[in-house]
C-alpha cells in the first residue's frame, strides 16, 4: 500500500515555478527544488518523476496563470481595442520595472531562449501557448476593427503576432537595460500600425 502524501503538491508546484522563474532551468539544481518546495529529493522524485517533469508542470501553472491575467485584461469592457491593447503593453513594463525588479522577466520569454531549441517537449508547449495568446489579441484586434478603433485595412493575425513579438522585445529589452521612458516609446510606436 502506497503511504499518502504529506505535502501539498500544488504548492510544490508553485514554489518549483518560482525557482526556476528566478534562476532558469539549467541553473536550478535538484537541491535548490528541494530548499523551494521544502521536499527531499525522494519526494520530488517520486511525485515528478524528473526535474524535467517537475518544470514542464510549473511552466504549465506560469502559463495558466498568465494567460487568466491576459484574459481579464482583455475581457475588460470599459476599454476600447487599442486601450486594452496599450494597458497591456503598459503592464508588461511595469512588471519589469516594478513587480520583478529583480530582472528574472518571463519565464516564458526566459524558457523560449533557455530551452526551447533543444527541447522539443517545451517547444511543443511553447508553441501551444502562444497560440492562445495570439488568439486572445487577434480577438481583440478583430473587435476594434469592427469598433472602427483599429484600422480594418490591416490583418489582424498579423498585428497579433506583432503585438506579442513587441511584449517579448519590450521583456528582453528591459533585461538589457533599456530604461522605462524608452519602452513606453516603443509602446507607443507599436500602436501605431495599428
Amino acid at each position: 500500500m502506497a503511504r499518502p502524501r504529506k505535502f501539498d503538491e500544488e504548492r510544490a508546484v508553485d514554489a518549483a515555478m518560482e525557482a526556476f522563474w528566478a534562476a532558469g532551468y539549467e541553473a536550478t539544481s535538484t537541491q535548490d527544488l528541494c530548499d523551494a518546495t521544502g521536499l527531499g529529493r525522494s519526494s520530488i522524485y517520486n511525485t515528478f518523476k524528473s526535474k524535467h517533469d517537475l518544470f514542464e508542470r510549473a511552466l504549465a501553472r506560469y502559463m495558466q496563470r498568465k494567460n487568466g491575467e491576459l484574459a481579464e485584461l482583455l475581457e475588460s469592457g470599459d476599454r476600447t481595442a487599442r486601450e486594452k491593447l496599450r494597458a497591456l503593453l503598459q503592464r508588461v513594463i511595469d512588471e519589469e520595472f516594478t513587480r520583478h525588479p529583480d530582472g528574472r522577466g518571463c519565464l516564458v520569454v526566459n524558457t523560449a531562449v533557455e530551452v526551447s531549441s533543444h527541447d522539443p517537449s517545451v517547444a511543443a508547449t511553447l508553441e501551444r501557448d502562444y497560440g492562445v495568446r495570439l488568439e486572445m489579441v487577434r480577438a481583440v484586434i478583430a473587435a476594434g476593427q469592427r469598433d472602427g478603433d483599429i484600422d480594418p485595412g490591416k490583418d489582424a493575425r498579423t498585428l497579433a503576432h506583432l503585438l506579442i513579438a513587441s511584449v517579448a522585445g519590450l521583456r528582453v529589452s528591459a533585461r538589457a537595460g533599456v530604461g522605462r521612458a524608452a519602452l513606453e516609446g516603443v509602446a507607443d510606436a507599436t500602436l501605431t500600425a495599428f
